[in-house]
């Protein structure tokens, strides 16, 4: 997945007016307009638990807990809540601590630990209702304050646009990190259009598919 999206995930705006113009949506719409913000103007960070795998249960439980191991491995770009395999807290009484921390859907995850350059790697909330999840460890949990689209911001941080930003920004030898801080100062860029977005975040999902259907073939 990953060969895949550094061909095709660049996020520019010829990129998003020949989605526009694609035979999927079979419709012609003007090249949107496009906005650069910074990190700090368009996320507030959410609080992250440092609970390990063993005080988590791939049993069923009351609160799912996203930890960041599953983000780097078994995770996409899309982490669809009542679709994914899911971890649990073994002690539901932890959740009052993390009350106000509790995940809503469009929330962007990020590892900020890996053992490689994957670190930044990141899963977009969906299809949460009344579940109670949490961030886990190595995790920083970002809400934005910019209305977007279902997808749009998952496969944007994902690919090699913005995850460029991040690379001279990660620390350690042994193990890849990287901070709140220094992911401030990156920049999101994204079309002002929510339709756009959609368009944008619809078609790398249908890709996504697709590549799947291919995978199971072989």
């Amino acid at each position: 997945m990953s060969n895949f999206h550094n061909t095709y995930l660049y996020f520019t705006q010829t990129i998003s007016y020949n989605l526009s113009r694609s035979v999927i949506f079979r419709k012609v719409i003007k090249p949107p307009t496009w906005e650069q913000r910074k990190f700090s103007k368009v996320f507030c960070f959410l609080q992250n638990n440092a609970l390990s795998r063993a005080e988590l249960s791939d049993a069923d439980g009351e609160v799912m807990n996203i930890h960041y191991g599953d983000i780097l491995v078994k995770y996409g770009e899309i982490l669809d809540i009542g679709k994914d395999e899911m971890t649990y807290l073994l002690n539901n009484e932890l959740l009052s601590k993390y009350q106000s921390s509790l995940l809503k859907n469009g929330d962007v995850i990020i590892a900020d630990a890996a053992e490689d350059e994957t670190v930044g790697k990141c899963s977009e909330i969906a299809g949460l209702s009344e579940e109670f999840v949490l961030s886990g460890l190595h995790t920083i949990p970002c809400r934005p304050n910019v209305e977007f689209a279902e997808g749009y911001l998952g496969y944007y941080m994902n690919s090699r646009t913005y995850h460029d930003q991040l690379l001279p920004l990660i620390q350690g030898s042994k193990v890849s990190s990287i901070s709140k801080s220094a992911i401030q100062d990156t920049s999101i860029v994204f079309p002002t259009s929510v339709k756009e977005q959609m368009l944008i975040g619809a078609y790398f999902k249908n890709l996504d598919h697709l590549i799947t259907l291919h995978q199971r073939e072989v």
